[in-house]
C-alpha cells in the first residue's frame, strides 16, 4: 500500500509498504477521507512534540475491510461487517493510570494518538481496535465524517462548561472547533454571542446558531448579554493570550470559562478577577468517546457541515494542501484529503518532496 510519510520539517515522502495483516481484536479500514486541522499544520513545520518520521493524519473515516466474524458496535448493538463506512476515534489511552481509573481517559497520563505520536490514517489501509470505530449515521456523507473527530474536541468543551438552557454563552474564535461549539450550544437552546477578527467567520458563525457576532477589538454591546453582568459560560477556543484575558475581564460573575485553545505562550491576569467573580475556569483536552454524539449532531446539521469543508485534495497532492492552511490570504475552514491514489502507483513527487516554505502565515 501507498502512505504519505513526514520525514523532516515540510518534506513529505510517499512511499510502498506492506499493508497491515489481520489480527485478532482489530479491523483493517481502507482509508476514504482524512481532514486537516492546525496540529498537522505544526507537525508538518516540525513545530510540535512529535518525532518525525510520522504518518500523520487523525480525523478520518473509512470502509471496513476486513473483521473478525461477530464484532458488533456497543452503542446499537448492530455487526460491524466489512463494506460499512466509519469514523475512527485516533486516541490511545492506557486505562489504567488515575485519570483513566476516574474516567478522564481524555487525559491519560501515557495518552497517545495516531497521526500525531505514532502512525496514522494518510495511509491506504490502517489496522486499529474494533472499539475505535464509530458508524456513520445514515445519510451523513462519508467525507464529512471526518469531521466527527474535530466535532468531538467541540462537544468535549461545551459538555465540561456545563451549559444551561437559556443562558447566553460567549465563543471566542469562530475557526472549526469555535463554529462547532457554537453549534452545539445553539442546539441545547443556549444563547451564543461569537466573536472574530475575521468578517467573513462572523457570518459563518450565525449560519451555525449564533444571535449575534462582534469583532473583539469593536467591544461587544451590553445589551448583548440581556439582564445578566456578561456571559455566564465562555468558551475560548483561539489559544492566544490576549482573547483568554478577554474571557476573564467579560465573564459575569459565578461563571465558567472553558479554555479549549492551545498555545504555548503566556496570557498576563490580574488576580483580582477570577477570585472577585469567582470564576471556574475548566481546561478541555480531547474528548470522552463523543465521536458518535458529534456525528449525530452534523447529520441533523449537514449544510452547516458542508460549509465547513473549504476545500478539498487528492492524496498526491498534500504539499499543496498543507501550503493552503498556511496561506493566510485564503479563507481555509476544514481541509479534506481523498483517497485512494488518484491513477495507479505512486504520486508524481513520491520519494523526497521538498515543499518550499510559505511566507504567508
Amino acid at each position: 500500500m501507498l502512505t504519505a510519510t513526514t520525514t523532516a520539517k515540510r518534506c513529505i515522502e510517499y512511499r510502498e509498504v506492506p499493508a497491515p495483516a489481520p489480527a485478532p481484536g482489530r479491523v483493517l479500514v481502507r482509508v476514504r477521507h482524512v481532514a486537516l486541522c492546525g496540529t498537522d499544520a505544526h507537525i508538518w513545520d516540525d513545530d510540535y512534540p512529535a518525532e518525525l518520521p510520522v504518518i500523520q493524519g487523525h480525523e478520518f473515516t473509512g470502509i471496513i475491510e476486513q473483521i473478525d466474524p461477530g464484532a458488533v458496535d456497543p452503542r446499537s448493538g448492530l455487526p460491524l461487517v466489512p463494506g460499512l463506512e466509519v469514523a475512527v476515534s485516533p486516541m490511545v489511552y492506557c486505562s489504567h493510570c488515575p485519570p483513566c481509573l476516574d474516567g478522564r481517559y481524555n487525559v491519560c497520563e501515557s495518552i497517545s494518538c495516531l497521526g500525531c505520536y505514532e502512525d496514522g490514517a494518510l495511509a491506504e489501509v490502517v489496522s486499529v481496535p474494533v472499539d475505535k470505530l464509530h458508524p456513520l449515521p445514515q445519510g451523513l456523507p462519508l467525507h464529512l465524517g471526518a469531521l466527527g473527530e474535530p466535532g468531538s474536541i467541540a462537544m468535549q468543551a461545551v459538555n465540561r462548561g456545563t451549559p444551561v438552557p437559556g443562558e447566553t454563552a460567549l465563543v471566542l474564535g469562530c475557526g472549526p472547533i469555535g463554529l462547532l461549539a457554537t453549534l452545539f450550544l445553539a442546539e441545547r437552546g443556549v444563547r451564543v454571542i461569537a466573536s472574530d477578527l475575521s468578517r467573513a467567520r462572523m457570518d459563518l458563525a450565525r449560519d451555525f446558531g449564533a444571535v449575534a457576532a462582534f469583532a473583539p477589538g469593536g467591544g461587544i454591546p451590553r445589551e448583548a448579554w440581556g439582564a445578566a453582568a456578561g456571559p455566564t459560560l465562555v468558551i475560548e477556543a483561539t489559544g492566544v493570550p490576549a482573547s483568554f484575558e478577554t474571557a476573564v475581564r467579560l465573564a459575569a460573575p459565578s461563571a465558567r470559562l472553558v479554555q479549549v485553545g492551545i498555545s504555548t505562550r503566556h496570557a498576563s491576569l490580574s488576580l483580582r478577577d477570577i477570585p472577585f467573580k469567582e470564576l471556574d475556569i475548566r481546561g478541555s483536552r480531547n474528548s470522552l468517546n463523543l465521536i458518535p454524539d458529534a456525528l449525530d449532531v452534523l447529520a441533523r446539521h449537514q449544510q452547516q457541515a458542508t460549509r465547513l469543508v473549504t476545500h478539498r485534495f487528492a492524496f498526491d497532492s498534500l504539499g499543496q494542501a498543507f501550503e493552503t492552511m498556511l496561506d493566510s490570504s485564503q479563507a481555509v475552514g476544514k481541509i479534506v484529503i481523498d483517497l485512494p491514489v488518484t491513477g495507479a502507483g505512486i504520486p508524481p513527487q513520491a520519494g523526497t518532496a521538498r515543499l518550499e516554505r510559505s511566507t504567508a502565515r
